[in-house]
């Protein structure tokens, strides 16, 4: 009898030595998922911290208008007067570190969202690459490769990724959330062409297939009309009464917890610097 409780003492022990072992694997491939996931995330940062660094200057000289947006049917609305400094960026350097960078963008409300803009031949390889083409999950800003690179289409679309520790798009959300839209409607892309100023007008949550993506070949009534729906679909009233057909625009897009949905920002051409 004894002898029989012994040996089911020794059982019950193995299994808990094996349980124990289980659990300590799958902490330690956890812990180590975890790691990854933040050198990731550190790498990514780093690097952007140091294009910025090599390329970009805030210049405090008063920005002068080389253009604005006017239409024959629709108002010109005088944009705020500007006490922005947007970046000065050194394009040529740019250009040698990646030839795909179309400009640099910044909105002003959440001057953490300040990065360059690339495009590709096709959607998918900035989603996994960095500007200086570095495999990372961060990615890149960029633009999606049917449009356009020097902004004119009707409607220009930028991706980036909602990063968790906030980096790339991971804060354009708060425009919205935490109401930055108060500290100011506006962001920038300069380019090597000059400084382009858009005012935001929309903020949603639209669906992967919703129209909100649609690209349009020509400035017409639809494209008008899609605007005013665009608006209308905004979570708050941007204050934005004039939207035109001949509006350039341009449509933030980042990842939700939804795999479904993207939060959005629109934004229209007001002036060039």
């Amino acid at each position: 009898m004894a002898h029989k409780e012994k040996k089911q003492k020794k059982s019950f022990g193995f299994f808990w030595t094996i349980l124990f072992l289980l659990a300590l694997t799958v902490f330690c491939f956890s812990a180590y998922q975890l790691f990854d996931i933040y050198r990731n995330y550190k790498q990514g940062v780093d690097e952007y911290l140091s294009v910025a660094h090599e390329t970009v200057v805030r210049n405090q000289e008063p920005l002068v208008v080389k253009e604005q947006a006017e239409t024959e049917d629709v108002p010109l609305v005088e944009p705020e007067e500007v006490t922005y400094q947007p970046p000065e960026v050194n394009f040529d350097e740019l250009q040698q570190m990646n030839p795909d960078v179309l400009g640099w963008m910044e909105i002003e409300a959440i001057p953490d969202i300040s990065y360059p803009v690339v495009q590709a031949e096709d959607n998918a390889y900035y989603l996994k690459h960095t500007f200086k083409k570095t495999e990372n999950s961060a990615g890149s800003i960029f633009v999606d490769y049917i449009n356009s690179p020097n902004l004119t289409d009707c409607n220009t679309i930028i991706y980036g990724h909602n990063m968790k520790n906030g980096s790339m798009f991971g804060k354009l959300k708060e425009l919205y959330e935490k109401e930055k839209y108060k500290d100011s409607r506006y962001l920038w892309i300069c380019t090597p062409a000059g400084k382009y100023r858009y005012e935001i007008f929309s903020m949603q949550y639209a669906d992967v297939n919703s129209e909100t993506y649609t690209l349009f070949q020509e400035h017409n009534k639809e494209f008008g009309a899609y605007l005013e729906r665009m608006r209308d679909k905004s979570e708050v009233d941007l204050g934005v009464k004039y939207l035109s057909k001949d509006d350039y625009v341009i449509t933030l897009s980042t990842c939700t917890s939804n795999d479904q949905v993207r939060f959005v920002v629109q934004a229209r051409w007001v002036a060039t610097y």
